[in-house]
């Protein structure tokens, strides 16, 4: 065993995970999964590993990606191990970050104390972080690095759509519609949002014309695609010439792809943080350079 860097997978993840180890000059090796017949896993590691591993597990339906983070971050400490980084393009468990009823439990501090309990560095893509302001407040490991897909959706709308007017749908998307909109100087502005459910949210306009304008919802995560449903429907009965969606994050839970379609969304986008058919950019290159 040599001492480059080794980068573990999941066979689902074998084509992300090999375009980041080339990019990285990173030595690359699947873990193997089985499942008993009650349902627990047992997963096999390479037999010895180098000084520096890196695992790569986007968390989306996470809960059993948990438990495999942590069977396989305790042993890959025995098999030579000593610095163990995670990149979870998508990381779970963010939203909640404070109780609201009593009893609740705030996930993201225990699921970031988790993570930091078993890695030493965390690499991300755009967290859904609220009152929290950086990643290592929310998964306190030495080194916490966040990497945004707003650049990346905002090089490939310049490309399709070189006037667009970009529209985030709630202010939690203002910080991903300023960054992709300063990058080739296009128009924005954000609508507003009040939250009744999961599936119940009520959308407000910005005050801009929107008339014969090709829009382009952007935001970090699509889930249930109701939030961008009510914008795209509202944008176009104010007389949006076509309403497109790019997101970092394809949850898509669900039929919430078909709700946006037909909302009368044309085109979806989205980075490949999360495995979709709309994926259209990839993050491996900038994930390569943060693991430098």
């Amino acid at each position: 065993m040599t001492d480059t860097p080794i980068l573990l997978h999941f066979a689902e993840d074998l084509t992300h995970a090999s375009a980041i180890a080339q990019a990285a000059g990173m030595n690359l090796a699947a873990i193997a999964r089985h499942r008993f017949p009650d349902g627990e896993l047992k997963l096999r590691l390479p037999s010895a590993l180098p000084p520096r591993v890196v695992l790569l597990r986007t968390l989306d339906n996470p809960d059993e990606k948990l438990v495999e983070l942590l069977l396989v971050a305790r042993t890959a400490r025995t098999l030579g191990a000593q610095h163990l980084t995670l990149v979870a393009p998508y990381l779970a468990y963010m939203r909640q970050d404070m109780a609201f009823q009593p009893g609740e439990v705030v996930s993201q501090k225990v699921i970031g104390q988790f993570l930091a309990d078993l890695f030493d560095a965390v690499i991300t893509v755009d967290p859904h972080l609220h009152r929290v302001a950086t990643l290592a407040e929310a998964v306190p490991v030495a080194q916490a690095s966040v990497l945004s897909g707003a650049p990346l959706l905002a090089d490939l709308i310049a490309t399709h759509l070189p006037q667009a007017l970009l529209v985030g749908p709630d202010e939690e998307s203002a910080q991903w519609i300023a960054q992709a909109a300063a990058r080739h100087g296009f128009d924005h502005a954000v609508c507003h949002k009040i939250r009744h459910g999961d599936r119940d949210v009520q959308i407000a306009l910005p005050d801009i014309s929107v008339q014969g304008r090709c829009v382009v919802l952007l935001d970090d995560v699509a889930s249930s695609g109701h939030t961008l449903a009510g914008a795209a429907r509202l944008l176009l009965s104010a007389g949006a010439a076509s309403v497109d969606v790019a997101v970092t994050h394809a949850l898509f839970a669900g039929d919430a792809l078909q709700v946006i379609k037909d909302a009368g969304v044309g085109r979806v986008w989205s980075t490949d943080c999360i495995t979709h058919p709309s994926n259209a950019v990839s993050m491996a290159e900038h994930i390569a350079r943060a693991l430098h």
